[in-house]
């Protein structure tokens, strides 16, 4: 069996080989952000909105990584470590970047740290056979400040409402947000279909700015509308699908006592599937 190994600052480290220590800040508070994405037939879709997230990102939590890091920087370091990996063309990408090790409040100015790590993928992208069956996460309302955008490493609501789904048969969990409106699930960014018209959360809500979100949102810009979504809303929609960057477009099944169609889940996914061609 072959080793597995991923990149911490540039230097390969074989997997399960430690690299911080109990001071580390994201280790300890969260303080660091992530990006996941999927590379199909050796390109990484929609490298471009990835990147400028995360610049979004570090920017806002004031992140710097050394100068030497660049997209393209980081497509080499990519392509060194899917052959280090023996992946070929398709792979689930994760770039980690966070703060050192410095204390709570007296941060020093230095560079991130970064991690970056991949696993093996099929190039195969196709809607669930299975709908999936969704209900809401009562243990935790998302708050809609401008840090709820990002992908941060703390990302304690999400983890809970996934274990919540696992332990109650469900595929996915749905977040509210503090005013008790429906903003992602538990890993994906949440849309609506009703009367012909696609409907998701705006970023004001809280949900992450998910990149999947925005390729759908600028290639349909006279069919999305941002808007509030509540329970009822959800109950009386024709349609509701969740996207993220691997899993692409997710068609739901149910929720609570409400079924779902999927035609325009399945016309949005035949698009994005020419588009990653």
């Amino acid at each position: 069996m072959n080793e597995h190994f991923f990149i911490y600052n540039s230097q390969f480290f074989r997997a399960g080989v430690p690299v911080i220590n109990a001071q580390n800040r994201s280790f300890r508070y969260g303080d660091g952000l992530f990006e996941t994405m999927r590379m199909r037939h050796s390109r990484i879709i929609n490298l471009d909105f990835h990147f400028e997230r995360l610049l979004d990102g570090m920017k806002m939590l004031e992140l710097e990584l050394p100068v030497t890091f660049s997209k393209e920087f980081f497509l080499d370091s990519v392509n060194e470590l899917l052959k280090k990996n023996f992946i070929s063309a398709n792979a689930r990408i994760r770039l980690m970047v966070f703060r050192g090790e410095e204390g709570l409040y007296n941060i020093e100015k230095s560079p991130a740290n970064f991690v970056i790590e991949t696993f093996p993928l099929s190039d195969e992208i196709k809607l669930n056979d299975q709908g999936l069956i969704v209900d809401i996460f009562p243990g935790a309302k998302k708050s809609c400040a401008r840090f709820s955008n990002i992908k941060s490493n703390t990302y304690l609501s999400s983890v809970m409402a996934a274990r919540f789904a696992a332990h109650n048969n469900l595929d996915d969990a749905l977040i509210l947000n503090s005013f008790g409106r429906v903003c992602e699930s538990a890993i994906a960014n949440i849309f609506i279909v009703k009367g012909g018209k696609i409907i998701t959360p705006p970023l004001s809500e809280g949900c992450v700015a998910g990149v999947m979100r925005r390729w759908l949102i600028e290639n349909f810009p006279s069919k999305i509308e941002e808007n509030y979504i509540n329970a009822q809303e959800l109950l009386s929609a024709d349609e509701l699908f969740l996207t993220n960057s691997i899993q692409a477009v997710k068609w739901v099944k149910q929720f609570l006592n409400k079924q779902y169609g999927n035609e325009k889940a399945k016309g949005i996914l035949k698009n994005y599937i020419d588009h990653t061609r």
